[in-house]
């Protein structure tokens, strides 16, 4: 039995030939037996790392007014601030509170519907300071994952720039959330997050010092991954596993709530393609294609999709009925008679 995630050490990729190849190696196995593991020696400032954290406690500190001001339902990105309760997992509600932030680009009027994603965020006018620290974070995190992306396609026996044109720097959709969980009577018991997997590529999170509460599966079993100091903890998503025709799996994962009287921030970078990019998909060497088991349906039961856009919009609208109902009414109506025409009468 696993005990606790594996700790890789990015700066081998630096210590010449024959450690960069054991890093990818590893990477490789890690990611395929697990799906998470502890990232260090990946060269984002301590400072950097200090100052999003102080910052988040600092959004949350704020009147409930000035978080309200920025609150997701004025946003028909799905960008903002959700309160405690808005959002659900699976169909159960998290007791989270967050802010969503994105590429901040203007809005497009596209033919497909996962245009409607694309825009402004909101920023606290109350808390100036958090916007040059998130773009900066947004921006180094950016460039680490396309790092990591090109390590994982050469361990993959593929071609380093398999996944550039997809995430290219005006193209790609990074998404970040500044979260709070507060404490709860329930405890361990409670759904800071329910059970899940992620809908993307790459999941990079960072989490308060000393705190607790995300839990990985592992062969059925449930393994704790407490924050460890200075190391992000990382994730394939979904059209990772796409990419790789199931060699890599996407894993289950969960958030606890803290224990009453205390709470936890983390915030989890997600960086994935364009919207309207198909997922490459990799070309394996014959020893490792032996070894794909396929690609999984989503814990809804649902089909992971080709285009990035087509997923992320379906994980919106599910995550946020609320801003679906003020925003996106049509595409709300649309799923439902779809859903009613393929339904058993």
């Amino acid at each position: 039995m696993l005990e606790s995630l594996p700790i890789l050490d990015l700066s081998r990729l630096d210590a010449g030939a024959q450690e960069a190849d054991a890093f990818r190696a590893e990477l490789r196995q890690v990611t395929r037996d697990v799906g998470f593991f502890y990232l260090v020696g990946h060269g984002i400032e301590q400072q950097l790392i200090d100052d999003v954290l102080a910052l988040s406690r600092r959004f949350f500190e704020l009147p409930d007014e000035a978080k309200l001001d920025i609150e997701n339902i004025h946003s028909a990105q799905f960008r903002g601030y959700t309160r405690v309760g808005k959002e659900l997992t699976v169909g159960r509600v998290d007791w989270r509170e967050q802010i969503d932030i994105g590429a901040e680009r203007p809005t497009v009027d596209g033919d497909e519907d996962f245009w409607r994603l694309q825009g402004p965020n909101l920023w606290p006018t109350a808390l100036p300071e958090l916007r040059p620290v998130i773009e900066r974070w947004i921006t180094e995190l950016s460039d680490l994952s396309r790092r990591l992306l090109r390590t994982w396609a050469v361990a993959l026996g593929a071609p380093e720039d398999s996944f550039d044109a997809a995430f290219g720097a005006d193209d790609a959709y990074p998404l970040l959330k500044i979260v709070r969980y507060p404490g709860s009577p329930a405890g361990r018991e409670g759904q800071g997050v329910g059970e899940h997997r992620d809908g993307g590529v790459l999941t990079l999170l960072l989490v308060e010092p000393g705190k607790e509460g995300l839990q990985v599966e592992h062969e059925g079993e449930w393994i704790d991954a407490p924050a460890l100091p200075g190391a992000f903890v990382v994730n394939i998503g979904e059209m990772f596993e796409l990419a790789s025709e199931g060699y890599l799996r996407a894993t289950l994962h969960r958030v606890f709530s803290p224990a009453e009287r205390t709470d936890r921030i983390s915030v989890p970078f997600f960086f994935n393609p364009a919207l309207d990019a198909r997922m490459p998909q990799l070309t394996l060497p014959p020893e490792l294609a032996a070894e794909v088991r396929g690609v999984t349906a989503d814990p809804e039961n649902s089909k992971i999709l080709e285009v990035y856009g087509e997923n992320v919009l379906r994980y919106r609208l599910r995550a946020h009925p609320n801003v679906a109902e003020i925003h996106h009414p049509d595409l709300l109506a649309a799923r439902a008679s779809a859903a009613a025409a393929v339904s058993p009468s």
